[in-house]
């Protein structure tokens, strides 16, 4: 199978993807209500889509091409407001966070799609396991090879993404300790981490040549690189964040990511290398455990220093384009939480260090989540 061909799109547009958990209001588990919610959200015209996931307790809304920050939480919450009015009418909530807190991954049903049953076949167990919840965020490239160079230079920035919107930091009932242990699920499959240092389409269209002779890969759906090409849609992929548990947490991460994308692309403070990746793994896993307290070293300089400390040095960089793209409302919600309780993983834990009982730590995810509390 040969490389599709780069679709044309629009410079550091936005799209949005979230995946959410479908529970009971009567337990706050996990419930398998996908195909129902589907069924009555046949009968509203949202501005993106929503579709089922690979378990039928989960489900993922997108929003369409948005212009930016504004455009994309406009169009999340006319979605967020049709899906939390089916849902009432089903008697069933919904949440963020990229974890369950207590659901049973051997409880799961994988969800009556083709693709989704090839997965369960060739994974097994992990494909259950894979009932976990993230944000995609695709921005708009106008050629392939730049796609290819923001997808790198953004890679220095995954570990301040990872930190910001974690948001799963138990499992099974457990405190797992990290931040965003969902990402420890994704690390379990094949084919995730980065994605092969090649900054031309001509490259990758060689690396993808050899990787679908092998018979490993069939289509660029089997990547689960943490960024990856979409050259269907024109975008790249960044594919790390932890669901979020309000709207405007997702839409100020969306808004973040075009402002990064804009002065990478603008300014292009450093040309990416292979080097770069050095570090990645190192500092990928400080942010999982750690959040916001991670250690980060710099993949240019080697220098050890707070995560704090490089995302409040960031944010600074980035405010003559978040006025450009008037982002501003993004990132000063990141840097009051920054300021504030932190991520969602230590509202999270804090929750639960006051009610003790993790069904009502999910009840008050669904309050926030639908904007009620």
């Amino acid at each position: 199978m040969s490389l599709e061909k780069f679709s044309d799109s629009r410079p550091l547009t936005l799209g949005v993807e979230l995946e959410l958990q479908i529970v009971s209001t009567h337990d706050y588990d996990l419930t398998p209500a996908a195909a129902d919610l589907l069924r009555v959200l046949g009968k509203h015209k949202l501005p993106g889509s929503v579709v089922p996931e690979i378990t039928d307790s989960m489900i993922e809304l997108s929003t369409g091409i948005c212009e930016d920050h504004a455009d994309a939480l406009a169009q999340l919450t006319e979605i967020r407001d049709a899906l939390v009015g089916a849902a009432d009418k089903l008697g069933v909530a919904l949440s963020g966070g990229g974890t369950h807190p207590f659901q049973d991954w051997s409880q799961r049903r994988i969800f009556d799609k083709p693709r989704f049953k090839q997965i369960s076949e060739l994974y097994g167990y992990l494909s259950k396991q894979f009932t976990i919840f993230g944000q995609h965020v695709h921005v708009g490239c106008s050629t392939a090879d730049e796609a290819l160079v923001l997808l790198h230079g953004l890679g220095r920035y995954i570990p301040h993404l990872i930190a910001l919107s974690a948001s799963s930091p138990f499992v099974q009932g457990t405190d797992t300790a990290f931040h965003s242990a969902r990402l420890n699920s994704v690390f379990a499959f094949p084919l995730s981490g980065r994605a092969p240092f090649v900054l031309t389409w001509e490259d990758f269209g060689v690396f993808f040549a050899k990787m679908t002779r092998t018979g490993v890969v069939k289509s660029m759906k089997d990547f689960y690189w943490d960024i990856r090409p979409k050259p269907e849609f024109g975008t790249i992929e960044v594919r790390v964040l932890d669901t979020p548990l309000t709207i405007e947490k997702a839409a100020a991460m969306a808004g973040l990511i075009q402002c990064l994308a804009r002065w990478l692309r603008i300014e292009r403070p450093f040309q990416p290398a292979e080097d770069d990746y050095l570090p990645y793994t190192f500092n990928r896993f400080q942010a999982c455990r750690f959040g916001l307290d991670a250690l980060y070293v710099d993949p240019g300089s080697g220098e050890h220093r707070p995560l704090r400390e490089d995302l409040q040095a960031l944010f600074g960089r980035l405010e003559p384009h978040a006025t450009d793209l008037r982002a501003e409302g993004a990132l000063q919600y990141l840097r009051r939480e920054l300021a504030g309780h932190g991520n969602d993983a230590s509202w999270i834990r804090a929750t639960q260090g006051r009610e003790h009982l993790l069904n009502e730590v999910v009840r008050r995810q669904t309050l926030r989540w639908a904007g009620r509390g």
